[in-house]
């Protein structure tokens, strides 16, 4: 495998598409701060009397396993930095602004931020906060810069903290490259094919009816 390689968690039947889910976040207090803190959080909007920030379902599901990688002796690096799409870092999210009373309630949705850290700079949020269209999805988690030659091996040491067990979902690790076509996906290639078999259909269709029974002119009864 040539660098770049990406590393991705991928997450299956996790709706982050769920509209109660979706819509319980405040991208004015991501931009702002705390004097955004308003009812499109609920229900995860103030703990212990306080606001949170960032509040919301999204925010606080944050998915929170780790991984590190080993080839025999040595570690190998995974860059975690520009990961996230730089326009979110540099328009939606508060560069002074800090997570404020953060999984500090009774029940722990996923994982913490660093309070010290601007929400600009936290960018393992900023990609899970982009929420997905499918309950099966891939999210970036960071860059091996380092080839990976045949036959090498290679030591993976997951910490697995994220609970996907008591919604039945699933967690997978994933590795890949990227051409300048872009990564694999299969789903957008299914897609173009059927699109472009069934226009190619209906244009000969149509095309046929229109032979064998042509549109007539000069009626205005058919207008």
């Amino acid at each position: 495998m040539k660098a770049p390689i990406y590393v991705y968690y991928e997450l299956d039947n996790f709706y982050q598409n769920h509209r109660r889910y979706i819509k319980s976040r405040s991208d004015k207090q991501l931009r702002h701060g705390l004097q955004y803190t308003d009812s499109s959080c609920s229900p995860i909007e103030r703990s212990n009397g306080l606001p949170v920030v960032p509040c919301g379902l999204i925010a606080w599901s944050l998915f929170n396993d780790t991984y590190d990688f080993t080839r025999g002796s040595m570690g190998l690096m995974v860059d975690r930095k520009n990961i996230s799409w730089r326009s979110d870092r540099e328009h939606k999210y508060g560069k002074d602004v800090y997570p404020f009373n953060f999984q500090n309630g009774s029940l722990i949705g996923g994982g913490k931020l660093d309070p010290d850290i601007p929400l600009s700079n936290q960018e393992d949020l900023i990609v899970w906060m982009r929420a997905a269209a499918l309950p099966q999805f891939r999210k970036l988690y960071g860059v091996i810069e380092e080839d990976i030659q045949a036959d090498e091996t290679i030591t993976m040491h997951i910490t697995n903290n994220y609970n996907t067990y008591s919604f039945g979902g699933k967690k997978s690790l994933v590795l890949t490259t990227s051409t300048w076509l872009g990564g694999k996906n299969d789903f957008l290639g299914y897609a173009y094919l059927i699109t472009g078999s069934s226009s190619i259909f209906l244009c000969i269709l149509f095309a046929l009816i229109h032979v064998k029974i042509p549109r007539p002119h000069g009626d205005a009864a058919y207008l």
